[in-house]
């Protein structure tokens, strides 16, 4: 647990300090960035695996011009929010769904139009979170994952197990979540979300090939539209020029 070195003030963006709560008596560390008085919608920001909420500051700096509500989180176990045991894609979709709850509840945010931007497990998260929560009309992935087991192949879960050996390892993960990962995938959930998504990929993706998003692409039923970016990893693809202006018209399209 690493407690963000930097706040929103280092960007000269008002903010308050607020707690979340969340599943099992829990509560998240957030940073509440309201965009003035008037009804408008609200954007959660969501970092990837073993980050906080500084992660999210490039896309604070990006994302307010559009005049929407923000809202940045520690998903639990990460920066400064609550231990609940050990994190998994399950507890940051809850805690997506937390931060809704908490967006909806203010009388500044329109609670039918809320957006998701959320980078890696963040963006999985994203997606299974908008797939139970109707409120979520706008997903912005970067570098999610289709499927957890195979992310964590590729990261080396399991790394020198004999093939029989790793059934076993992903059931011991399986009652570690409480869940199957099957029924976790974001590749089974992406084509129930009510709005729309847009997943952005590096084609150099070495943590999460691009192949992931091309299986979301189109399981999603045309709920989603992938952006390949070439010769981008899986931290950089915000580098990349217009990529600013490209998730800005899709949320302003999606949300206003």
């Amino acid at each position: 647990k690493t407690p963000p070195a930097r706040t929103p003030a280092s960007l000269r963006v008002p903010f308050e300090t607020v707690r979340i709560p969340t599943q099992n008596s829990r509560s998240l560390h957030g940073w509440w960035m309201p965009a003035g008085p008037a009804r408008r919608p609200g954007l959660i920001l969501v970092h990837g695996w073993g980050r906080n909420a500084e992660r999210m500051l490039p896309y604070v700096a990006m994302l307010r011009p559009l005049s929407f509500h923000l809202l940045a989180f520690d998903a639990r176990h990460h920066g400064l929010s609550d231990r609940d045991g050990h994190a998994s894609m399950k507890k940051f979709s809850e805690d997506i769904r937390a931060a809704a709850d908490f967006l909806a509840a203010r009388s500044e945010v329109d609670g039918t139009r809320l957006g998701v931007v959320g980078l890696s497990i963040g963006g999985s998260a994203a997606l299974h979170a908008a797939a139970h929560d109707d409120r979520l009309r706008a997903v912005v992935t970067v570098g999610a994952f289709a499927h957890p087991r195979d992310t964590m192949r590729t990261t080396g879960f399991g790394r020198g197990l004999l093939a029989p050996g790793m059934p076993l390892a992903f059931r011991f993960m399986e009652w570690r979540v409480g869940a199957r990962l099957d029924d976790l995938a974001p590749q089974r959930h992406v084509g129930a979300i009510a709005g729309e998504a847009l997943l952005i990929h590096g084609s150099e993706d070495r943590v999460v090939p691009a192949e992931h998003g091309q299986r979301l692409a189109t399981a999603s039923r045309g709920r989603a539209t992938l952006w390949l970016i070439p010769g981008r990893g899986h931290s950089d693809p915000h580098l990349e020029d217009g990529f600013a202006d490209r998730v800005r018209n899709f949320l302003a399209e999606h949300l206003s």
